[in-house]
């Protein structure tokens, strides 16, 4: 619901507010993990906590698995970019200033934060990296695509897409490091400890991306300025 609401006031929106983007790519990261939960697990004893009969209210899950639950996910993610290509409207998120662009745009944004967060439970949960080994493959990923943003013949469209995408599951790897008990190789600080340091580093990197706004104003009309 929270989605749905914070994307019609972004899509309703004529131009650029931080608060509003913000609150949407927040939102989508948390239906993304919904949509990811409802599509990989079901109400089998692996997914349940200590004494739980169910999942919690409504359907139980489809208990697709991470493979095929990824598999579908990259198809449709794939679909939304062959239609966005179709419509001849730019890929750079700084020129779209349409409704039918922004709808695009969010689309791959709610379909990505899924496909993320199914890797991160994959890499977290099956892949036997555990939390920080997860975490720093990811890491290491992301400084690979950085690297490649030097090398002309590599679209930096594709490299943030990519990056994108691993945001993710590195958010959840990260995530479960910070909250996890020391015995299953997190750090134990509880959902709130966690939260307050997330929060914080969410919080200064918002002010920085404002600051740097500020000063190059000509550069910074990301989705959200359209013509009307």
């Amino acid at each position: 619901m929270l989605f749905v609401v914070a994307l019609v006031v972004q899509l309703r929106s004529s131009r650029y507010n931080p608060f509003f983007y913000w609150t949407v790519i927040l939102s989508t990261s948390m239906a993304g993990t919904t949509m990811s939960d409802f599509m990989n697990r079901d109400a089998g004893a692996k997914y349940l906590s200590g004494g739980a009969t169910s999942l919690g209210w409504g359907p139980q899950g489809l208990g697709m698995g991470y493979p095929t639950g990824a598999g579908i996910l990259i198809s449709i993610l794939l679909v939304i970019f062959g239609v966005w290509k179709r419509t001849g409207m730019t890929f750079q998120i700084c020129d779209i200033v349409t409704f039918r662009g922004e709808a695009l745009f969010w689309s791959a944004i709610l379909v990505s934060n899924t496909l993320g967060t199914s890797m991160g439970d994959f890499l977290s949960d099956s892949s036997g990296l555990g939390y920080a080994g997860g975490a720093l493959l990811v890491t290491g990923v992301l400084a690979v695509l950085v690297l490649l943003m030097t090398v002309p013949v590599v679209p930096n469209v594709l490299l943030f897409w990519i990056a994108f995408v691993l945001t993710r599951p590195l958010g959840a790897t990260a995530g479960d490091l910070l909250t996890k008990p020391v015995t299953k190789g997190g750090l134990d600080l509880g959902t709130a400890g966690s939260s307050a340091v997330l929060l914080a580093v969410l919080v200064g990197l918002m002010a920085y991306a404002q600051v740097q706004e500020r000063r190059t104003p000509q550069m910074t009309e990301p989705v959200a300025r359209r013509a009307g």
